[in-house]
């Protein structure tokens, strides 16, 4: 049975707020708690669950293109697409137009690990969807959407349209 929490009208006051955060803070816990254990198992982390989800999401990207999508530094891509790449995850063709650039790609190995990934997110995703019901889920939407910079919704609109 699905437990509703109380609405409230006065969803700014402080206390309001907190409860939304925690929830996030724990949602998050619990979705990530999954795909953590399966790399662990692999010696990965969630850095790595990114890049392989955006690179599976977006084939072809480059390296800068990821890099500008996930906001993180160089040096911390480079770890982690470094790991990848070794072990067999995630392959690098050179640029067509520019051969300078490094288009990336996951392997039959990295779909395969990815897709066990997503399948652990996906279930939990669409259980929370069912019983929320369709309104509440456009509402979530709305309000992650909300949560992303002003200068980063964009980027993030052209990344759902994918």
């Amino acid at each position: 049975m699905q437990r509703k929490l109380p609405q409230s009208n006065l969803y700014l006051r402080e206390e309001e707020l907190r409860r939304g955060i925690e929830l996030l803070y724990f949602a998050y816990r619990d979705f990530t708690r999954d795909p953590d254990e399966i790399l662990a198992d692999s010696g990965f982390g969630r850095a790595h669950h990114r890049v392989l989800y955006f690179v599976k999401r977006n084939p072809g990207t480059t390296v800068s293109g990821l890099l500008s999508l996930l906001r993180i530094t160089k040096q911390s891509l480079s770890r982690v697409l470094g790991q990848l790449v070794d072990d067999g995850y995630i392959e690098q063709k050179p640029g067509t137009e520019d051969r300078r650039q490094r288009l990336l790609y996951l392997t039959d190995k990295g779909e395969k690990f990815e897709a066990d990934l997503f399948a652990t997110q996906r279930q939990r995703v669409a259980q929370a969807y069912k019983m929320a019901g369709p309104e509440a889920v456009s509402g979530f939407w709305e309000v992650l959407l909300n949560i992303v910079d002003d200068s980063e919704r964009e980027i993030v609109m052209r990344q759902l349209e994918k």
